[in-house]
Order: C-alpha cells, then sequence, then structure tokens
C-alpha cells in the first residue's frame, strides 16, 4: 500500500515524521513523503529533516510563497502531477496550512482516499486562513484522526458520521517525547547567557497581529514592557521580519535592552528554549500543545484558540495584545510549572495508532469506532 504524506510547513515536519517512521515499520506500505515548498527555506529545512531523521523527501514541489490563492492554486497543479506518477493508495495531510487542503482537493478529485490529522480544530474565526483550511479539509477527508475531544465533537456536530472519526491523540507530541531528552542536551540556552526559567520565550507571526504597522508596534511595546524585568528570546518568524522592516521598525527593536532576537531555530534548539522557559507568550497554535505538555505557562495573544484542551486541562491562557497587561501576567506566571495536565492520549503512542487505523481501514474494509479508538 502507497501512502503519500504531505509536508508544507515547519510544523508539518514534527507531525509526519513520528507517522512516516511507524509506517516504515510495517512491510506492508510504502511510506513516500511530499514536501510542497510552501514554507521553505534550504538551511532551516535541512536541519529539520536532520534532526527528525526524515529522509529527503520523494517530491519536491517548490511552489514558494504567495497569496493564498495563488499558493493553493500551484500547490494543486503541482501535486497533479505527483499524484498522476505515484498513483497512491493513501494521502495523509495533516495540520491546516494551504497544502493540507490543496492537496486534499487533488486527491479527492481523483477518487484517492484523505486521511487528515488534527482534524476536527476549531477556533469559530474564519478570517483565519487556517479555520478556512480545516473545514474544508475535514468535509472532504476519509479519515479524520482527532487530537482531543472537541475535535470529534465538532466533527460530529457538522454531520460527520462517526466511522469516519478515530480519536487518536496528539502525534506532535509524539516527537517532542521522543527528541525532549536530546534538545535538553543542546547548548542553546548557556550560549544565550540565560538561566533556565529566567526568560521569557516570544513567537509572533500572525497577519492580525504582524500585518498592520499600528499592531506590530504594540507587539514592541509588549517586547518592551517584559523586558523590563526580565530576558525575552524572540525567534523571529520570515513573516514578522518582513513587516518590521517593511514598517522600519528595525532600530525600535534593536533598541530594547534584555532582548535576544534570533532567527528561525531547528526543532531541538526551539524545543530546548522552550522547555527550560520561565514563561512563552505566542500567536501559535503548535506552541499551545507543546507548553501544556512541558507544563510551561504560556500566553497566547489571540481572541479564541481552536485548541481548547490546552485552557481547560493545560498551561495556556488567551489574552488580548495589551502590553501592560501582558507583562503583569507573565510575572504573576513565571515559573508556574506542573499548572495543568497532560490530556489524554497525549502520550507519545499517536502514531502506532494512526498506523493501526488506517491497517484496519484498508486491509479489513471497516474503521474502527470512536469508542474502538480509545
Amino acid at each position: 500500500m502507497k501512502i503519500l504524506s504531505v509536508v508544507g510547513a515547519r510544523p508539518n515536519f514534527m507531525k509526519v515524521a513520528p507517522i512516516h517512521d511507524e509506517l516504515t515499520k510495517h512491510d506492508r506500505f510504502t511510506s513516500r513523503i511530499v514536501h510542497t515548498g510552501q514554507h521553505y527555506d534550504e538551511e532551516m529545512s535541512d536541519i529539520f529533516f536532520e534532526q527528525l531523521g526524515l529522509p529527503r523527501p520523494d517530491e519536491y514541489l517548490g511552489v514558494g510563497s504567495g497569496d493564498h490563492a495563488d499558493q493553493t492554486a500551484e500547490i494543486m497543479k503541482s501535486f497533479k502531477t505527483v499524484v498522476e506518477t505515484e498513483a497512491p493508495d493513501l494521502v495523509v495531510v495533516v495540520g491546516d496550512v494551504n497544502s493540507t487542503v490543496a492537496c486534499s482537493l487533488v486527491a479527492t478529485k481523483r477518487q484517492i482516499p484523505v486521511a487528515h490529522v488534527e482534524a476536527g480544530l476549531r477556533s469559530g474565526d474564519r478570517t483565519m486562513p487556517e479555520e478556512v483550511n480545516r473545514i474544508v479539509t475535514d468535509r472532504i477527508a476519509d479519515l479524520l484522526f482527532v487530537t482531543e475531544q472537541s475535535g470529534g465533537d465538532n466533527l460530529r456536530q457538522e454531520g460527520v458520521s462517526d466511522n469516519k472519526i478515530a480519536f487518536v491523540g496528539n502525534v506532535m507530541i509524539d516527537a517532542l517525547v521522543r527528541f525532549r531528552e536530546k534538545a535538553a542536551q543542546t547548548p542553546i540556552v548557556n550560549d544565550l547567557g540565560l538561566e533556565e526559567g529566567s526568560y521569557v520565550v516570544m513567537t509572533m507571526h500572525r497577519p492580525s497581529n504582524v500585518d498592520e504597522e499600528d499592531q506590530l508596534e504594540v507587539v514592541l511595546q509588549t517586547i518592551q514592557q517584559i523586558c523590563e524585568d526580565r530576558p525575552l528570546v524572540f525567534p523571529m518568524h520570515p513573516r514578522t521580519k518582513a513587516r518590521i522592516e517593511e514598517f522600519g521598525l528595525d532600530e525600535e527593536l534593536s533598541r530594547i535592552d534584555g532582548l535576544q532576537v534570533l532567527p528561525p531555530q531547528g526543532y531541538l534548539e526551539f524545543l530546548a528554549l522552550m522547555d527550560q522557559a520561565g514563561a512563552v507568550v505566542t500567536d501559535s497554535g503548535g506552541i499551545q500543545e507543546e507548553t501544556t505538555f512541558l507544563g510551561v505557562p504560556c500566553i497566547t495573544l489571540r481572541p479564541n484558540t481552536e485548541r481548547p484542551v490546552t485552557i481547560r486541562e493545560g498551561t495556556n491562557e488567551l489574552m488580548d495584545l495589551a502590553p501592560d497587561a501582558v507583562s503583569r501576567r507573565v510575572t504573576e506566571r513565571m515559573g508556574q510549572r506542573m499548572n495543568g495536565q497532560t490530556p489524554e492520549l497525549w502520550d507519545g503512542r499517536t502514531a502506532e495508532r494512526i498506523v493501526e487505523h488506517i491497517d484496519s481501514r484498508f486491509h479489513t474494509h471497516a474503521v474502527p469506532s470512536h469508542e474502538e479508538s480509545r
């Protein structure tokens, strides 16, 4: 059985790596990786493939950046050629990027089954392109692998039948469990002159936070406020870097004492930074999950989240982008580890359950029930 797994952006690598590893343990599967190149930096991609033990992609589409319509169209055209050549039995897509929905559409139109990993997550905010990608992908996918209970609830409310839904846990935690000890051996925290628990890590890249000059100014004010009390490490997303340069905010950023701006980091380096931080401030979905597992306080600068389990059971909370309030809350929450619990099935064995479900579906022609998947 030939399975194509699609990666398009950096978080996809951490989700596909455990699935690929598990598939290769079984001689009845042939696992091939397609990298659309939606987000691509040669140096950083090399680091991710090396650190996660992924083979070089079997197909690299090189679509590059662009607006959502152009990028999605380019991915669809390129992936169509791959599907015609490879003739896969199943396409596995992960997350909610443009590659996810584009490749799902191509496969579905050619009657090739699609499995969506991280299905059912909903923020309720359709101004987020990722929300639209999630909804469309879930409507056409044949197997919907759910990370938390809310995902299954959302899908059933949307009319999806139980025999398509499998609650398997969070595959990104599989990678974290596997590499956490190795990440702890990286010297990045010492190299930056930091002490464990004494600093804040920030990531910020969503259009709502960085694409308007006024809003990005508030982000910088927030950084300034936090840095008055403690160091802050800011691995800067290319989108954020481009906006800072576009708006001429480079000098203002460079004047902030206690701030260390870094380029995008490898998986191990960033995991080490998060694991040893006193708190994390972010607008990322995946980081909400990783900090919940690590027990690190997380403040998410968004009005909503598609990952409510990180608030209900984990260490995450939502806040508006208000410098004084965010800075105060960081001070209150610094070092409050063990403030949450690990959500159900976030145990490092999600890839095993995913492959078991794929095997059951395509070798017995029956999808396990939702309860059996637990």
